[in-house]
């Protein structure tokens, strides 16, 4: 025994000499020296960026949260009315089921479809609580890729989209391809190159689109051009995915902004949803969303829904709970529901304000063009329609600050610096 402990120290000193393994010798070991820095973030490389710049009129309008008018986090008036609630009610935290709080789901989804919906209240919708709508969309892509008949669909993106709708899909093994969808001539919706596009694609693609107020752009087609949509997809019997991240917040009216996802269950698409709730209700670090499908009665949809717990077991196990505590509370309550109409308008006119102020200031201070485009886009966010080197010139001239598409954050533009705004994109786009 003492000559096999010797023997052991032996070992051990001839493979680790005194002092331990230099740096060197470490990375060249390593199982994982061949991994190469992965690219930033487009926004986190804005953020850091914007951080770094010591100018003190400098604008940070990459970041797509809401700000108020002094350009701070707003933490709406009804959620912290149900946040004191909560705590008062000393809720558990024991982990939710891996569906979800069914009571959540049930109010999420009825906030989605409409009360009146009859295939949500006939039973026919399959739905569970999801990680927001990063997650939501994460568990719509397993599913296709698990459950399609034949051959494995495609999925159809707008171009251009949200930055993770892509790999979302493709790390849920989905080829991506993209239809058209941006007219940058018009600053608005090519309907045409959108309408071809989708009739070209094989029958039974997967279409994803945005509910309302699409991602970067800000531009929706009008109520008409959904139906024309609507159409070419049951003709082609797509299967439609519709992202829902801006509900309310759009428009400011809840029910206007879900009209395009009610219209296409109306007419009898079996729609899945992928419903966020970090924008609207402004609970961005909750990670709280739902994820839903239409289904063709009742008992397939129990069917569904065990298949849909079984793909969020084992990537997440159970989804958080606070979240989906605070949206429970206010959507329980029909005084704090009625709060959360006020607060989302709130928001919502906020922006749709910068959006004029912004559109005026261009013309007060010596902009010939056509900003017109500004108003007609809605949500979040507006495609200023400036190159990639009118934004880093912003940046550099500037100090604002902006992902190199031309996406402008409106949340970001206040009273205060929207003067200011108007003036650098005035001089940027005099020296292009």
């Amino acid at each position: 025994e003492r000559v096999s402990l010797m023997l052991r120290r032996a070992l051990t000193t001839a493979r680790c000499p005194p002092g331990g393994l230099s740096t060197t010798t470490r990375r060249t070991m390593s199982m994982w020296s061949h991994v190469e820095m992965g690219p930033k973030d487009p926004i986190l490389g804005v953020t850091e960026a914007y951080q770094a710049d010591t100018n003190p009129t400098k604008l940070n309008l990459g970041v797509g949260a809401y700000r108020d008018d002094n350009g701070k986090p707003w933490t709406l008036p009804c959620v912290q009315e149900a946040s004191e609630r909560i705590v008062k009610a000393n809720l558990p935290h024991e982990y939710a089921p891996i569906a979800g709080f069914k009571v959540f789901v049930d109010k999420g989804l009825k906030l989605a479809y409409g009360h009146d919906c009859e295939v949500l209240n006939s039973g026919a919708i399959a739905g569970i609580q999801a990680l927001s709508g990063t997650g939501s969309l994460r568990i719509c892509g397993e599913f296709i890729n698990r459950f399609s008949q034949g051959t494995k669909p495609a999925v159809y993106v707008p171009d251009p989209t949200w930055g993770n709708h892509i790999p979302i899909m493709q790390d849920s093994g989905l080829e991506v391809r993209k239809y058209r969808y941006y007219d940058r001539k018009s600053n608005g919706v090519d309907f045409s190159g959108l309408c071809d596009d989708i009739n070209g694609a094989p029958s039974g693609s997967v279409v994803l689109m945005h509910v309302c107020a699409h991602n970067p752009t800000g531009a929706d087609p009008t109520m008409e051009q959904w139906k024309e949509i609507s159409e070419i997809c049951k003709k082609k019997e797509h299967f439609v995915v519709m992202d829902s991240a801006y509900q309310g917040f759009a428009s400011g009216d809840p029910d206007t902004d879900a009209a395009a996802l009610r219209y296409f269950v109306q007419q009898g698409h079996q729609v899945a949803l992928c419903q966020s709730f970090a924008k609207n209700f402004g609970l961005y670090g909750h990670r709280i969303g739902t994820f839903s499908m239409i289904c063709g009665d009742a008992e397939e949809a129990k069917r569904v829904e065990s298949q849909l717990k079984i793909l969020a077991r084992p990537m997440y196990s159970n989804p958080p709970i606070h979240g989906a505590n605070l949206i429970n509370t206010i959507l329980d309550d029909p005084t704090l529901t009625k709060q959360w109409f006020t607060d989302v308008k709130t928001m919502a006119d906020r922006i749709i304000d910068m959006r004029q102020s912004l559109t005026e200031a261009l013309k007060t201070n010596g902009s010939t063009e056509d900003w017109s485009h500004i108003n007609k886009q809605i949500g979040m966010f507006c495609f200023s329609g400036l190159s990639p080197e009118q934004v880093d010139m912003l940046a550099s001239d500037h100090s604002v600050y902006l992902t190199r598409n031309g996406r402008i954050s409106m949340a970001g533009v206040t009273t205060k610096n929207v003067e200011y705004l108007s003036k650098a994109i005035v001089d940027v786009r005099a020296k292009a």
